[in-house]
Protein backbone atom coordinates (compact mmCIF):
# COMPACT_ATOMS: atom_id res chain seq x y z
CA UNK A 1 0.00 0.00 0.00
CA UNK A 2 1.44 3.28 -1.05
CA UNK A 3 0.67 6.37 1.07
CA UNK A 4 -0.34 9.59 -1.36
CA UNK A 5 -0.65 12.96 -0.23
CA UNK A 6 -3.13 14.59 -2.58
CA UNK A 7 -2.73 18.56 -2.76
CA UNK A 8 -6.24 19.57 -3.62
CA UNK A 9 -9.39 17.71 -2.96
CA UNK A 10 -12.02 18.68 -5.60
CA UNK A 11 -14.49 16.65 -7.60
CA UNK A 12 -11.59 15.26 -9.60
CA UNK A 13 -9.51 14.37 -6.67
CA UNK A 14 -12.29 12.81 -5.67
CA UNK A 15 -12.58 10.70 -8.47
CA UNK A 16 -9.08 9.62 -8.40
CA UNK A 17 -9.21 8.71 -4.52
CA UNK A 18 -12.24 6.44 -4.97
CA UNK A 19 -9.47 4.70 -8.04
CA UNK A 20 -7.32 4.46 -5.39
CA UNK A 21 -8.92 3.32 -2.35
CA UNK A 22 -10.18 0.07 -5.22
CA UNK A 23 -6.20 -0.85 -5.79
CA UNK A 24 -5.58 -0.18 -1.96
CA UNK A 25 -4.34 2.93 -1.79
CA UNK A 26 -3.82 5.40 1.25
CA UNK A 27 -4.74 8.92 0.52
CA UNK A 28 -4.76 11.90 2.71
CA UNK A 29 -6.34 14.86 0.85
CA UNK A 30 -5.56 18.27 1.17
CA UNK A 31 -7.65 21.68 0.90
CA UNK A 32 -8.44 24.64 2.21
CA UNK A 33 -11.56 24.14 3.34
CA UNK A 34 -13.29 21.23 5.54
CA UNK A 35 -15.30 18.36 3.45
CA UNK A 36 -14.15 19.37 0.03
CA UNK A 37 -15.27 16.35 -2.00
CA UNK A 38 -11.68 14.00 -2.16
CA UNK A 39 -11.72 14.45 1.77
CA UNK A 40 -15.27 12.53 1.65
CA UNK A 41 -13.14 9.43 0.33
CA UNK A 42 -10.07 9.32 1.59
CA UNK A 43 -8.33 7.80 4.52
CA UNK A 44 -7.26 11.40 6.37
CA UNK A 45 -7.44 14.80 5.11
CA UNK A 46 -5.43 18.20 6.16
CA UNK A 47 -7.06 21.55 5.97
CA UNK A 48 -4.21 24.30 5.02
CA UNK A 49 -3.75 27.35 2.67
CA UNK A 50 -1.16 25.68 0.35
CA UNK A 51 0.30 28.76 -1.02
CA UNK A 52 1.64 28.14 3.18
CA UNK A 53 5.06 26.96 2.03
CA UNK A 54 5.71 26.22 5.92
CA UNK A 55 2.59 24.70 6.08
CA UNK A 56 3.23 22.43 3.46
CA UNK A 57 6.55 21.73 4.99
CA UNK A 58 4.50 20.66 7.97
CA UNK A 59 2.39 17.77 6.53
CA UNK A 60 4.64 16.49 4.16
CA UNK A 61 6.85 15.89 7.53
CA UNK A 62 4.23 14.57 8.76
CA UNK A 63 2.71 12.36 6.59
CA UNK A 64 6.00 11.14 4.91
CA UNK A 65 4.29 10.16 1.84
CA UNK A 66 5.55 8.21 -0.75
CA UNK A 67 3.80 10.05 -3.72
CA UNK A 68 2.74 14.16 -3.64
CA UNK A 69 0.37 14.83 -6.18
CA UNK A 70 -0.92 18.30 -6.69
CA UNK A 71 -4.19 18.18 -8.09
CA UNK A 72 -4.54 22.37 -8.40
CA UNK A 73 -2.65 25.39 -8.86
CA UNK A 74 -3.30 27.42 -5.83
CA UNK A 75 0.09 25.73 -4.59
CA UNK A 76 3.61 26.92 -3.29
CA UNK A 77 4.79 25.04 -6.39
CA UNK A 78 8.57 26.24 -5.93
CA UNK A 79 8.89 23.86 -2.89
CA UNK A 80 8.38 20.60 -4.83
CA UNK A 81 11.63 20.54 -5.50
CA UNK A 82 12.89 20.65 -2.66
CA UNK A 83 10.54 16.91 -1.88
CA UNK A 84 12.16 15.60 -4.73
CA UNK A 85 15.60 16.16 -3.68
CA UNK A 86 14.72 15.09 -0.32
CA UNK A 87 13.50 11.91 -1.80
CA UNK A 88 9.63 12.51 -2.09
CA UNK A 89 8.04 11.46 -5.33
CA UNK A 90 5.90 14.47 -6.91
CA UNK A 91 4.16 13.51 -9.50
CA UNK A 92 4.27 13.77 -12.20
CA UNK A 93 7.33 15.64 -11.36
CA UNK A 94 8.86 19.06 -9.83
CA UNK A 95 9.54 20.12 -13.31
CA UNK A 96 6.13 19.73 -14.64
CA UNK A 97 4.16 20.65 -11.98
CA UNK A 98 5.97 24.59 -12.01
CA UNK A 99 6.29 24.70 -15.93
CA UNK A 100 2.24 23.76 -16.10
CA UNK A 101 0.80 25.56 -13.04
CA UNK A 102 2.12 28.54 -14.34
CA UNK A 103 0.94 29.41 -18.22
CA UNK A 104 3.94 31.82 -19.07
CA UNK A 105 6.74 28.77 -18.19
CA UNK A 106 4.65 25.67 -20.35
CA UNK A 107 4.00 28.34 -23.17
CA UNK A 108 7.46 29.66 -23.48
CA UNK A 109 8.94 25.61 -23.50
CA UNK A 110 6.03 24.71 -26.23
CA UNK A 111 7.10 28.00 -28.63
CA UNK A 112 10.39 28.52 -28.00
CA UNK A 113 11.77 25.30 -27.10
CA UNK A 114 10.22 22.48 -28.59
CA UNK A 115 9.37 25.01 -31.41
CA UNK A 116 5.32 23.69 -31.00
CA UNK A 117 2.99 25.78 -33.21
CA UNK A 118 0.91 28.33 -30.60
CA UNK A 119 -0.83 31.24 -30.74
CA UNK A 120 0.88 34.45 -30.96
CA UNK A 121 1.64 35.74 -27.51
CA UNK A 122 3.08 37.79 -25.61
CA UNK A 123 2.97 39.33 -21.64
CA UNK A 124 2.07 41.99 -19.22
CA UNK A 125 2.16 42.45 -15.37
CA UNK A 126 0.34 45.91 -15.68
CA UNK A 127 -3.00 47.66 -16.83
CA UNK A 128 -0.83 49.47 -18.75
CA UNK A 129 1.29 47.34 -20.50
CA UNK A 130 -1.80 44.79 -21.02
CA UNK A 131 -2.97 47.72 -23.79
CA UNK A 132 0.51 47.54 -25.29
CA UNK A 133 0.43 43.98 -25.40
CA UNK A 134 -3.09 44.20 -27.11
CA UNK A 135 -1.10 46.16 -29.37
CA UNK A 136 1.11 43.78 -30.78
CA UNK A 137 -1.27 41.19 -30.74
CA UNK A 138 -3.44 42.67 -32.03
CA UNK A 139 -7.47 42.28 -31.68
CA UNK A 140 -9.67 39.91 -31.03
CA UNK A 141 -7.15 38.45 -28.08
CA UNK A 142 -7.67 36.41 -24.85
CA UNK A 143 -6.05 37.69 -21.62
CA UNK A 144 -5.41 34.79 -18.97
CA UNK A 145 -3.83 34.70 -15.58
CA UNK A 146 -0.89 33.03 -15.40
CA UNK A 147 -2.09 31.28 -13.09
CA UNK A 148 -5.93 29.98 -12.36
CA UNK A 149 -7.96 27.28 -13.29
CA UNK A 150 -11.56 26.12 -14.80
CA UNK A 151 -11.68 29.22 -16.79
CA UNK A 152 -11.13 31.83 -13.76
CA UNK A 153 -10.16 35.74 -14.93
CA UNK A 154 -9.94 34.64 -18.32
CA UNK A 155 -11.70 36.83 -21.21
CA UNK A 156 -11.62 38.15 -24.43
CA UNK A 157 -10.53 41.95 -25.45
CA UNK A 158 -12.61 42.82 -28.58
CA UNK A 159 -12.19 46.62 -28.26
CA UNK A 160 -10.13 49.56 -26.37
CA UNK A 161 -13.18 49.55 -24.13
CA UNK A 162 -12.56 45.73 -23.18
CA UNK A 163 -9.00 46.51 -21.38
CA UNK A 164 -9.33 47.78 -18.37
CA UNK A 165 -11.83 45.54 -17.66
CA UNK A 166 -10.36 42.25 -18.99
CA UNK A 167 -6.94 43.46 -16.44
CA UNK A 168 -9.45 43.50 -13.46
CA UNK A 169 -10.75 40.37 -14.52
CA UNK A 170 -7.38 38.67 -14.30
CA UNK A 171 -6.45 39.82 -11.31
CA UNK A 172 -10.03 39.01 -9.29
CA UNK A 173 -9.38 35.08 -11.11
CA UNK A 174 -5.66 34.61 -10.47
CA UNK A 175 -4.80 31.80 -8.35
CA UNK A 176 -1.41 32.70 -6.51
CA UNK A 177 0.39 35.37 -5.83
CA UNK A 178 1.07 36.12 -9.60
CA UNK A 179 -0.29 39.24 -10.99
CA UNK A 180 1.10 38.70 -14.67
CA UNK A 181 -0.92 37.90 -17.69
CA UNK A 182 -0.59 36.23 -20.72
CA UNK A 183 -2.06 37.27 -24.18
CA UNK A 184 -3.11 35.15 -27.36
CA UNK A 185 -3.77 36.32 -30.47
CA UNK A 186 -7.28 34.99 -31.21
CA UNK A 187 -6.80 31.69 -33.40
CA UNK A 188 -9.27 30.87 -35.73
CA UNK A 189 -9.74 27.20 -35.24
CA UNK A 190 -12.78 25.45 -36.26
CA UNK A 191 -12.94 22.98 -32.69
CA UNK A 192 -10.81 22.15 -29.25
CA UNK A 193 -9.74 19.13 -28.06
CA UNK A 194 -7.97 17.30 -24.80
CA UNK A 195 -5.78 14.46 -25.78
CA UNK A 196 -5.40 12.63 -22.61
CA UNK A 197 -2.15 11.15 -22.49
CA UNK A 198 -0.51 8.21 -20.37
CA UNK A 199 3.45 8.63 -19.61
CA UNK A 200 4.38 5.00 -17.72
CA UNK A 201 7.87 3.87 -15.72
CA UNK A 202 8.52 1.46 -19.13
CA UNK A 203 8.46 4.34 -21.16
CA UNK A 204 5.33 3.32 -23.46
CA UNK A 205 2.94 6.38 -23.86
CA UNK A 206 -0.32 5.94 -24.27
CA UNK A 207 -3.25 7.93 -25.86
CA UNK A 208 -6.87 7.83 -25.40
CA UNK A 209 -9.23 8.20 -28.31
CA UNK A 210 -10.00 12.84 -28.61
CA UNK A 211 -11.91 14.42 -26.25
CA UNK A 212 -14.11 17.29 -27.82
CA UNK A 213 -15.50 20.35 -25.49
CA UNK A 214 -17.54 23.43 -25.75
CA UNK A 215 -16.36 25.85 -23.40
CA UNK A 216 -18.29 28.96 -21.53
CA UNK A 217 -16.31 31.82 -19.70
CA UNK A 218 -13.33 29.52 -19.93
CA UNK A 219 -14.77 26.63 -18.25
CA UNK A 220 -16.08 23.46 -20.03
CA UNK A 221 -20.21 22.83 -20.44
CA UNK A 222 -20.41 19.85 -22.43
CA UNK A 223 -17.03 16.87 -23.71
CA UNK A 224 -17.18 14.00 -25.65
CA UNK A 225 -15.63 11.16 -26.76
CA UNK A 226 -14.60 10.60 -29.32
CA UNK A 227 -14.13 14.08 -31.40
CA UNK A 228 -14.22 13.01 -35.20
CA UNK A 229 -10.75 14.54 -36.65
CA UNK A 230 -8.75 13.76 -39.65
CA UNK A 231 -5.88 11.42 -38.68
CA UNK A 232 -3.41 13.41 -39.64
CA UNK A 233 -4.27 16.09 -37.34
CA UNK A 234 -4.47 13.29 -34.37
CA UNK A 235 -1.10 11.77 -35.54
CA UNK A 236 0.04 15.71 -35.39
CA UNK A 237 -1.55 16.23 -31.78
CA UNK A 238 0.14 12.65 -30.56
CA UNK A 239 3.50 13.75 -31.16
CA UNK A 240 3.30 17.50 -29.85
CA UNK A 241 1.71 15.71 -26.66
CA UNK A 242 4.39 13.16 -26.93
CA UNK A 243 7.33 15.56 -26.69
CA UNK A 244 5.69 18.15 -24.23
CA UNK A 245 5.49 15.39 -21.73
CA UNK A 246 9.11 13.70 -22.25
CA UNK A 247 10.33 17.38 -21.79
CA UNK A 248 8.24 17.72 -18.64
CA UNK A 249 9.16 13.90 -17.36
CA UNK A 250 7.36 12.20 -15.14
CA UNK A 251 4.90 9.48 -14.88
CA UNK A 252 0.83 9.70 -15.07
CA UNK A 253 -2.02 11.00 -17.30
CA UNK A 254 -1.78 14.81 -18.59
CA UNK A 255 -4.45 16.44 -20.28
CA UNK A 256 -3.09 18.26 -23.67
CA UNK A 257 -5.47 20.73 -25.24
CA UNK A 258 -5.47 21.67 -28.99
CA UNK A 259 -7.05 24.13 -31.19
CA UNK A 260 -7.45 22.42 -34.78
CA UNK A 261 -7.93 24.39 -37.17
CA UNK A 262 -8.65 23.20 -41.06
CA UNK A 263 -6.69 26.13 -42.47
CA UNK A 264 -3.47 26.11 -40.40
CA UNK A 265 -3.27 23.07 -38.39
CA UNK A 266 -3.08 21.89 -34.84
CA UNK A 267 -1.85 24.38 -32.48
CA UNK A 268 -1.05 23.56 -28.88
CA UNK A 269 -3.18 25.18 -26.34
CA UNK A 270 -2.42 24.43 -22.66
CA UNK A 271 -1.24 21.29 -20.13
CA UNK A 272 -2.55 19.71 -17.08
CA UNK A 273 -0.06 17.39 -15.10
CA UNK A 274 -2.85 15.24 -13.91
CA UNK A 275 -6.51 14.21 -14.55
CA UNK A 276 -8.38 16.94 -17.00
CA UNK A 277 -11.97 18.04 -16.55
CA UNK A 278 -13.30 17.38 -19.91
CA UNK A 279 -12.03 13.96 -19.19
CA UNK A 280 -15.06 12.94 -16.81
CA UNK A 281 -17.06 11.63 -20.11
CA UNK A 282 -14.26 8.47 -19.15
CA UNK A 283 -16.73 7.78 -16.32
CA UNK A 284 -18.99 7.02 -18.98
CA UNK A 285 -16.89 3.87 -19.13
CA UNK A 286 -16.29 4.96 -22.80
CA UNK A 287 -12.47 3.63 -22.33
CA UNK A 288 -11.43 0.21 -20.46
CA UNK A 289 -10.04 2.93 -17.89
CA UNK A 290 -11.48 5.89 -17.32
CA UNK A 291 -8.99 8.51 -16.51
CA UNK A 292 -8.63 8.84 -12.95
CA UNK A 293 -7.66 4.85 -12.86
CA UNK A 294 -5.07 5.21 -15.64
CA UNK A 295 -3.51 8.28 -13.69
CA UNK A 296 -3.44 6.02 -10.49
CA UNK A 297 -1.77 3.12 -12.57
CA UNK A 298 0.82 5.28 -14.41
CA UNK A 299 2.01 6.56 -10.84
CA UNK A 300 2.44 3.57 -8.88
CA UNK A 301 3.52 1.82 -11.79
CA UNK A 302 1.14 -0.24 -12.86
CA UNK A 303 1.40 -1.12 -16.87
CA UNK A 304 -1.26 -0.13 -19.08
CA UNK A 305 -0.46 -2.10 -21.91
CA UNK A 306 -3.41 -0.78 -24.12
CA UNK A 307 -6.21 1.86 -24.09
CA UNK A 308 -9.36 1.13 -25.89
CA UNK A 309 -12.61 2.28 -26.87
CA UNK A 310 -15.63 0.56 -25.98
CA UNK A 311 -18.60 2.84 -26.47
CA UNK A 312 -19.30 6.50 -27.36
CA UNK A 313 -20.26 8.73 -24.56
CA UNK A 314 -20.80 12.38 -23.30
CA UNK A 315 -20.67 14.49 -20.32
CA UNK A 316 -22.30 17.84 -19.45
CA UNK A 317 -22.09 19.85 -16.05
CA UNK A 318 -24.65 20.32 -13.77
CA UNK A 319 -23.66 24.27 -12.23
CA UNK A 320 -25.12 26.21 -9.63
CA UNK A 321 -26.93 29.34 -10.08
CA UNK A 322 -26.85 31.09 -6.82
CA UNK A 323 -24.53 31.08 -3.58
CA UNK A 324 -25.97 28.50 -0.61
CA UNK A 325 -24.42 26.65 2.61
CA UNK A 326 -26.40 24.08 2.19
CA UNK A 327 -27.29 23.60 -2.43
CA UNK A 328 -29.88 20.52 -2.92
CA UNK A 329 -30.43 19.09 -6.17
CA UNK A 330 -34.59 19.15 -7.71
CA UNK A 331 -35.12 16.74 -10.88
CA UNK A 332 -32.50 14.06 -10.18
CA UNK A 333 -35.57 11.62 -10.79
CA UNK A 334 -35.21 12.54 -14.56
CA UNK A 335 -31.49 11.45 -14.97
CA UNK A 336 -32.43 8.27 -13.14
CA UNK A 337 -35.25 7.85 -15.29
CA UNK A 338 -33.14 8.05 -18.93
CA UNK A 339 -31.32 5.04 -20.19
CA UNK A 340 -27.79 4.81 -20.79
CA UNK A 341 -27.16 7.64 -18.36
CA UNK A 342 -24.96 8.03 -14.97
CA UNK A 343 -24.16 11.20 -13.16
CA UNK A 344 -22.30 12.01 -10.32
CA UNK A 345 -22.86 14.88 -7.84
CA UNK A 346 -19.83 16.00 -5.74
CA UNK A 347 -20.55 16.68 -2.47
CA UNK A 348 -19.22 20.50 -2.56
CA UNK A 349 -20.50 21.69 0.85
CA UNK A 350 -21.47 25.37 -0.86
CA UNK A 351 -22.46 26.36 -3.72
CA UNK A 352 -21.69 29.76 -5.83
CA UNK A 353 -22.93 31.29 -9.26
CA UNK A 354 -21.57 28.80 -12.03
CA UNK A 355 -19.77 26.31 -9.23
CA UNK A 356 -19.72 22.93 -10.99
CA UNK A 357 -21.25 20.79 -8.60
CA UNK A 358 -22.44 17.43 -10.60
CA UNK A 359 -21.95 15.72 -13.69
CA UNK A 360 -23.85 13.93 -16.56
CA UNK A 361 -22.83 10.89 -18.27
CA UNK A 362 -24.77 9.75 -21.46
CA UNK A 363 -23.30 6.51 -23.57
CA UNK A 364 -24.11 4.59 -26.69
CA UNK A 365 -23.03 1.67 -29.06
CA UNK A 366 -19.22 3.12 -30.93
CA UNK A 367 -22.20 3.13 -33.73
CA UNK A 368 -24.04 5.63 -32.27
CA UNK A 369 -23.90 9.39 -33.66
CA UNK A 370 -21.74 11.38 -31.25
CA UNK A 371 -23.29 14.33 -31.63
CA UNK A 372 -26.90 12.67 -30.75
CA UNK A 373 -25.41 11.43 -27.18
CA UNK A 374 -23.84 15.13 -26.54
CA UNK A 375 -27.50 16.75 -26.86
CA UNK A 376 -28.65 14.38 -24.73
CA UNK A 377 -26.39 14.83 -22.19
CA UNK A 378 -27.05 18.77 -22.03
CA UNK A 379 -30.55 18.56 -22.59
CA UNK A 380 -30.65 16.18 -19.33
CA UNK A 381 -28.09 18.57 -17.31
CA UNK A 382 -30.21 21.38 -18.08
CA UNK A 383 -33.61 19.87 -16.53
CA UNK A 384 -31.60 19.46 -13.24
CA UNK A 385 -31.58 22.44 -11.02
CA UNK A 386 -29.20 23.39 -7.87
CA UNK A 387 -31.20 24.95 -5.75
CA UNK A 388 -30.03 26.70 -2.44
Amino acid sequence: MAKILLLGAGELGKEFVIAAQRLGQYVIAVDSYKNAPAMQVAQDFEVINMLDGDALDRIVLKHTPDYIIPEIEAIRTERLYAYQEQGYTVVPSAKATNYTMNRKAIRDLAAKDLGLLTATYTYASSADMLKAAVAQVGMPCVVKPLMSSSGKGQSTIKSEADIDKAWMYSQEGSRGDVAEVIVEAFVDFDYEITLLTVTQENGNTLFCPPIGHRQERGDYQESWQPALMLEHHLKTAQEMAKKVTAALTGNGLWGVEFFISTKEGVYFSELSPRPHDTGMVTLANTQNFNEFELHLRAIIGLPIPEITLERNGASAVLLASSDSENPYFENLDVLANSPKTDFRLFGKPSSRPYRRMGVVVCYDDINTDIASITEKAKDLASKVRVLP
